[in-house]
């Protein structure tokens, strides 16, 4: 998968929310307590965080706050959009600092992780604004692999979640892809699209949705997906 022309079709993407007419108010119900703006915020602060991730080798970067004037806004978060795209068109493999050492510390890693992000965030602000558009059934299988790559046992590392006592099986209905995340025989299947998957993993649609179907122990595959499996 060419990570790199993800992550820059969807920063564009994101950058084409931000106009004058935009409510930058406007609650994001899948962050929280978040409103547009605060998203905006996030993203492009993340976009400097990781330029001084490749050019420093460190991770406390907390970059400048976004502007509030839509104009400058815009100007603001696309020079960031374009300082990571040039820093993370070097070498995939050239040293970065990252925030895991289970995964290669490198571009390539930034690649791929902040492709993801860019792509969740724009669901956060298509969502928020309007209707989202679903993930690219590919995409999305590469997403949930990354959510039990590195966040899931992140999570369980840093003390933030439990390993799971049961296991789960996920199957995607159009592309035939399955998981199973926690120990032994899996309890319980949750089936759906790709995009729905990976939407219920990063707790952006409920595992209750009618677009999901259940096998099995409900109750049991439910208490794994709490975990939580990401930050």
């Amino acid at each position: 998968m060419d990570y790199l022309a993800l992550l820059c079709a969807k920063l564009t993407s994101f950058g084409e929310l931000i106009t004058p007419d935009t409510d930058f108010t406007a609650p994001v119900p899948s962050c929280g307590d978040w409103t547009f703006y605060d998203l905006v915020d996030h993203m492009g602060r993340g976009n400097t965080w990781v330029v001084t991730a490749v050019a420093e080798l460190r991770g406390d970067d907390e970059g400048t706050p976004a502007p509030k004037d839509p104009v400058a806004m815009r100007e603001w978060y696309e020079s960031t959009a374009d300082a990571l795209a040039t820093s993370l068109s070097a070498d995939e493999n050239q040293k970065a600092w990252t925030f895991t050492e289970t995964m290669p510390r490198t571009v390539g890693f930034w690649r791929r992780r902040r492709g993801h992000e860019t792509l969740m965030h724009l669901w956060d602000g298509q969502n928020a604004l309007g209707k989202p558009d679903p993930f690219d059934p590919d995409l999305a299988v590469d997403g949930i692999d990354e959510v039990f790559e590195l966040f899931a046992p992140r999570m369980i590392y840093r003390g933030l979640a439990t390993e799971p006592d049961v296991a789960l099986s996920l199957r995607a209905t159009d592309t035939g892809n399955t998981w199973t995340y926690g120990p032994g025989e899996p309890v319980a299947e949750l089936a759906g699209t790709a995009s729905d998957l990976l939407l219920t993993l990063w707790a952006r649609k409920s595992a209750a949705d009618p677009e999901l179907t259940w096998d099995g122990d409900r109750a049991a595959g439910e208490r794994v997906l709490a975990g939580p499996l990401v930050p």
